[in-house]
């Protein structure tokens, strides 16, 4: 573990290695049939993603389709009520598609173009996902495929139908628990059988090299615009920053920019559901549960002792997911991220706080982060801050809430 932890202290910070490993996590373990995707996609994003042509047209797209930059937003009601550290929220929720997703869809979905991919696949489980990738694939006229487990298509009917709208077909998966697990896996699939025409475009930073460094990467604007903005709203870098964390993408959004920044403090918040003495959670890092390998990466997840993946369980959609993405494992290993958890019902609480003192309804999934916050930012200083990443809105949730509360909407 020493060696480890001497590893992830180098600067500049490295990883993932040439065979995409942080550490021992990552890497790519996939069917053979899926190698020649994957050998292509891995080429593109070498070839392309890093060109000034391509980064420009990103950029542009960024600003003019998504809406950026977000805006790093002072919760003075909130801050004052936990009479503590002070604290910002990342307004992930005020982009296009209302959620941070549409940032990973907007560069995936330009690779895509550039490697003449007329077939779009994808996998969601809160819905934003499913709605990012369809409206980007909207915009370029493409064909588009959405696989959602059907236990998350019950509980995000709208966003369901606003991907419909958007021209997506929207395929049910009943398979295994029905959620985000069983719909990668279906995605998967479709890949193999279709290599030729079709460009699968993930949703988070989990998966096979290269998808982890690659979400990475069109993730990072939130970091590097909460950088910049923190600075020039106090003069200084926050004392920690909270995201929640399901395979992870809006975290290694805000953190990757920060890493180097060792008085910065991290916290990556997991679902802990009914409670993790249930088994019905969603928390692998902040439990140190098993490793092994999960749509092509090794990294920590929910199995069993003969190495079965073991259903998860959130009140989120989002965080419903028995894995996540290896450069978090890796952060776990190396001590530079915290991960703890948030109950549903924690979450529920933030959910309705937020809501109540701000005039910001968040998603549930960014709620367990919210959750956090409330433990924290007490204990701090008043002249500390905290940022948060607000990582989508809650619209999609409102049926969720209400069903809890008995509610008929």
């Amino acid at each position: 573990m020493s060696d480890i932890k001497t590893a992830a202290k180098q600067v500049p910070y490295d990883f993932p290695d040439k065979t995409g490993h942080f550490g021992p996590f990552g890497g790519c373990f996939v069917a053979e049939t899926l190698m020649p995707a994957i050998k292509e996609l891995n080429h593109a994003f070498e070839q392309y993603a890093h060109t000034p042509e391509f980064q420009q047209e990103f950029d542009h797209d960024l600003a003019y389709f998504a809406g950026r930059p977000s805006p790093l937003y002072y919760a003075r009601r909130w801050s004052e009520q936990l009479n503590g550290a002070r604290i910002y929220l990342k307004r992930e929720d005020l982009n296009h598609t209302g959620a941070h997703k549409i940032n990973h869809a907007i560069g995936q979905i330009l690779l895509a173009k550039y490697m003449g991919k007329k077939r779009i696949i994808a996998e969601t489980g809160a819905g934003q996902h499913g709605v990012a990738t369809a409206t980007v694939a909207a915009r370029l006229g493409l064909e588009c495929v959405i696989y959602m487990g059907e236990k998350d298509v019950e509980r995000q009917a709208a966003n369901v139908y606003r991907m419909k709208l958007l021209g997506a077909e929207v395929i049910p998966v009943t398979t295994g628990a029905r959620t985000l697990k069983d719909a990668i896996n279906t995605a998967m699939r479709d890949w193999v059988s279709h290599v030729d025409d079709t460009f699968y475009l993930l949703g988070t930073v989990v998966g096979p090299k290269p998808y982890p460094e690659m979400n990475r990467m069109f993730q990072s604007v939130i970091g590097r615009e909460a950088r910049q903005q923190c600075l020039d709203l106090t003069g200084k870098l926050p004392d920690a920053l909270v995201a929640c964390i399901g395979g992870g993408s809006n975290a290694i959004g805000l953190f990757y920019p920060f890493i180097n920044d060792t008085g910065v403090k991290m916290y990556g918040v997991e679902a802990g559901g009914k409670g993790i003495e249930s088994g019905q959670h969603a928390s692998l890092l902040s439990v140190d549960g098993p490793q092994g390998v999960l749509h092509g990466n090794r990294t920590y997840i929910m199995s069993d002792t003969a190495g079965n993946i073991l259903d998860s369980h959130s009140v989120s959609a989002g965080l419903d997911y028995p894995g996540v993405g290896p450069e978090h494992a890796w952060l776990k290993s190396c001590e530079r991220v915290e991960y703890v958890y948030a109950l549903d019902e924690e979450a529920l609480t933030a959910f309705r706080t937020l809501t109540r003192i701000e005039g910001i309804i968040p998603a549930l999934e960014t709620s367990h982060a919210l959750a956090h916050v409330t433990k924290i930012a007490p204990k701090m200083h008043k002249d500390q801050i905290i940022i948060v990443n607000l990582s989508g809105r809650g619209d999609k949730d409102i049926h969720t809430v209400a069903n809890i509360d008995g509610v008929k909407i």
